[in-house]
């Protein structure tokens, strides 16, 4: 499976030339915002973008063969970033300092963007601070950000990925000029994961679908071996009302260690969207009850999150779910 590179390690960017050539634009007449809004689904192609946009404004020259905001990636300033070592660009992000996923981002890294953007840039244009996501900021983290956005810092420029930006303070949202960033077509973003993974032409379009278009997603889900679990995931459904309980059982075998809690997070993603498909389904046809598959598909989605934030079993998590789902199939 492949690995995915960092957003700060990639120097293409297809399908978002509408955005490029607004922030471009902006850029070239100086009437540069200091606080971008980058929106749209995850694996789009924003945080690709942030990074893209970082090195022009650091002073990276512009380099065609890579697109409107392509540079040089054997450039100093292209370097310094790809190995976080330039000084002026901050980057707040999950990822810890010991390189763990945290849950959110702590308050305390905001604050830092206050003492950042109050100094003059060292060797660049511009000073440059990415926040990758904005989603992943709690409260008190969103609060301290809206400190920085009330006092526009001079040549400091904010870019801030969202994924959902509904859910962000209108506040923040008010302050930030908002950049869209769109899926691709099914295929387009077929062919970029065919492209950069060892797949097939059909599970390259499957796992197009389950990305919604978004290439980076489909080839996260590549790379998460998302193919298998959305079998499974058909597997489980297909034995309904019964519960394969040795095959639930193999499957929390990749429940264990550093990436337990994504596969399990997957495996869950995948019977959510299969039991969402199928009650829309039934409703158009008109069978039911589908009260029972509501909440089968409620749980679903709950108990990722309930799962991380208590530290529950992941296994008994499991089988709480396929209850529910027995449960449903015999309404």
């Amino acid at each position: 499976m492949p690995d995915v590179p960092h957003p700060r390690e990639v120097f293409s960017l297809e399908g978002q030339a509408q955005a490029e050539e607004a922030f471009e634009a902006a850029r070239a007449r100086g009437r540069l915002h200091h606080a971008w809004l980058l929106t749209g689904p995850e694996g789009v192609g924003k945080a690709t973008f942030a990074y893209r946009a970082a090195r022009r404004l650091l002073g990276a020259p512009a380099d065609a063969r890579y697109g409107l905001l392509g540079s040089d990636p054997e450039h100093p300033v292209s370097r310094q970033v790809a190995a976080r070592s330039h000084p002026d660009i901050l980057v707040l992000e999950r990822e810890g300092p010991d390189g763990k996923p945290r849950k959110v981002i702590p308050v305390d890294d905001v604050r830092r963007l206050a003492e950042f953007f109050s100094k003059s840039p060292a060797s660049a244009p511009h000073r440059v601070a990415i926040v990758d996501a904005a989603d992943d900021l709690n409260v008190n983290a969103a609060n301290a950000l809206l400190k920085t956005l009330e006092e526009p810092p001079p040549r400091g420029v904010l870019l801030m990925v969202a994924h959902s930006p509904g859910r962000l303070l209108a506040t923040i949202r008010s302050r930030c000029r908002r950049l869209a960033f769109h899926p691709y077509d099914l295929e387009h973003a077929a062919q970029f994961v065919r492209t950069r993974a060892e797949v097939t032409e059909e599970e390259a379009l499957r796992l197009s679908r389950m990305a919604g278009g978004a290439p980076g997603r489909a080839l996260a889900l590549a790379a998460g071996d998302a193919i298998a679990m959305d079998d499974a995931a058909r597997h489980l459904l297909g034995e309904l009302p019964r519960v394969d309980d040795a095959f639930a059982l193999s499957l929390a075998d990749r429940f264990r260690g550093g990436e337990g809690q994504a596969q399990f997070n997957l495996l869950l993603d995948r019977l959510a969207e299969r039991v969402h498909t199928m009650t829309l389904d039934r409703a158009r046809e008109g069978i039911g009850p589908l009260d029972h598959w509501a909440q089968a598909w409620e749980t679903l989605q709950r108990l990722p999150r309930e799962v991380e934030a208590l530290n529950l079993d992941r296994t008994d998590a499991l089988f709480t779910a396929l209850r529910e789902l027995c449960q449903a199939a015999q309404a």
